[in-house]
């Protein structure tokens, strides 16, 4: 290709992905606008407008420049590389951007408000302030960053917008599986499903006795499989079996597949089934409850219903990846915390709101190797086709797609144990950094007790390595990172010549 064309084309994609962040700055501009909401019904908290309102005005301002200036001369479809750019100069932006109400308003140190926004947005929940000090506001826009982060940022741009961006931006969000024929239909049927659930948890939890304000964050947060909660007890601060049950239900609908929900709402009831990840789904959920119960819970706890209560909670807590508790861990066996550590591992489904590896891998993966040993004992001249079912539709599996599963389970797992060798060397032992940097990478926010106000920065920054990896799940920043230096090293060369 011609150096001026190839010129023209980069410079056109990268008109089309500034327009786009212009779109997304204006979009968390207003969206920090909401928390001040509150102030309606508790307006002796108007102290903490500024917080709020000063990156509101630069992020708008910000945003309207970049839209008038690149509008109108975006160029066809973004590609998946091309949408990774946008997905990680977004995220990178609305986590730095978001981190400004902690550190004005909750006064916290840049790294503490940057991990709190970074935790919010990635859907993790670990967190480093004191809920019980922090303004309602405040509390408001922890439990929104984790609703947007669930819904994805990108999702929630193009259920508005119907522009160019469509492909690149689904599949760079993590979203593969298409709903509906289109993308833009695929992904204001997301947010729909997405948006009637949340209605449905914020009613059902102030009818089981919660306050209104704590029933709108719990269910944003408890949906998103977030788990950032309003009081320092979490959950087990009501003792309350209705509540409990609400929220597992949440959590369970959260780390369900959008496409697998989609069925159920079609009363395709045995499609929704006979999907891979939802028997697995449903197989390791009947292991692990009765065997941390028997095994765990009822050495920890007298009563019977207590130690269900706590077995059920916490197996669903983990395995969705949301991170609310109802007890603590410093009860529990190595047993227990080694179990919740491979259930945070697995995660949630594919095109859900929950991080970790994700089932469809590890059911894939296991039917490789079934599939693998059947082969040693067929004839040499049979011929198979081997597939699993997705979205109600058989998917043909080659060897391609089970190398590209292999190698991102490859990577999550060498990230773990780099992870776990940092916490090693900063001093903790190795069942608190198994347990802590597993709840990091998988996004869940469960923890031992290492992550905390005083946790030293190294650790911090780890724990936002893995959070922003787990979100955005390798590949996408890669390809990102990539194609930014490869297109910076295209445009230099071309100009030198």
């Amino acid at each position: 290709m011609e150096p001026s064309r190839l010129d023209s084309i980069i410079k056109k994609k990268y008109r089309a992905i500034f327009s786009f962040f212009g779109l997304i700055s204006i979009f968390i501009g207003v969206l920090l606008l909401a928390p001040l909401l509150t102030l309606f019904f508790y307006p002796d908290e108007i102290v903490n407008t500024s917080a709020f309102v000063i990156p509101s005005v630069f992020s708008s301002g910000l945003g309207i420049v970049l839209w008038l200036f690149f509008r109108g001369k975006e160029s066809g479809s973004l590609t998946l590389q091309d949408g990774a750019v946008v997905v990680v100069l977004s995220w990178s932006y609305v986590c730095l951007i978001s981190s400004i109400p902690f550190l004005i308003e909750s006064e916290l140190p840049p790294i503490k408000a940057l991990f709190e926004s970074v935790s919010g947005w990635t859907t993790t929940g670990l967190s480093v302030i004191d809920v019980s000090e922090t303004s309602r506001p405040v509390l408001l826009w922890r439990s929104m960053l984790q609703f947007c982060g669930g819904g994805g940022l990108a999702i929630i741009m193009i259920s508005a917008i119907i522009g160019p961006y469509g492909v690149g931006l689904y599949q760079a969000e993590g979203r593969g599986e298409q709903l509906l024929p289109n993308i833009s239909s695929s992904a204001k049927m997301v947010m729909l499903i997405y948006s009637v659930y949340t209605l449905f948890g914020v009613i059902a939890y102030i009818l089981a006795g919660m306050p209104i304000f704590d029933a709108i964050n719990h269910s944003f947060c408890a949906l998103s499989t977030g788990g950032f909660s309003t009081v320092p007890e979490s959950i087990g601060h009501w003792h309350n079996l209705s509540i409990e049950v609400i929220t597992i239900v949440l959590m369970l609908l959260g780390a369900t597949s959008f496409a697998t929900h989609y069925l159920l709402l079609r009363l395709r009831f045995k499609d929704a089934l006979r999907t891979g990840e939802s028997r697995l789904f449903i197989l390791v959920l009947a292991v692990a409850i009765p065997v941390v119960l028997y095994l765990v819970t009822t050495l920890s706890y007298v009563n019977f219903s207590e130690s269900l209560r706590a077995a059920t909670f916490q197996v669903v807590s983990a395995l969705s990846t949301t991170g609310y508790a109802i007890v603590e861990f410093k009860n529990w066996s190595n047993l227990g915390i080694f179990i919740l550590v491979l259930l945070m591992i697995i995660g949630g489904g594919t095109c859900s709101t929950a991080g970790g590896v994700k089932q469809y891998r590890i059911y894939l993966l296991g039917k490789s190797l079934f599939w693998n040993i059947r082969d040693h004992f067929l004839p040499k001249s049979a011929v198979v086709k081997n597939y699993v079912w997705r979205g109600g539709n058989k998917f043909y599996v080659d060897d391609r797609h089970i190398r590209q599963v292999a190698n991102f389970v490859f990577l999550y797992l060498v990230t773990f144990v780099v992870g776990v060798l940092i916490f090693l060397a900063a001093g903790y032992s190795l069942g608190e950094s198994l347990f802590e940097f597993a709840s990091a990478l998988g996004t869940v926010g469960l923890s031992t007790g290492i992550t905390n106000a005083d946790t030293p920065h190294l650790i911090l920054w780890t724990e936002m390595f893995g959070m922003f990896l787990g979100r955005l799940e390798f590949l996408v920043i890669f390809f990102g990172i990539a194609k930014i230096f490869r297109d910076t090293g295209i445009l230099v060369s071309i100009k030198k010549k």
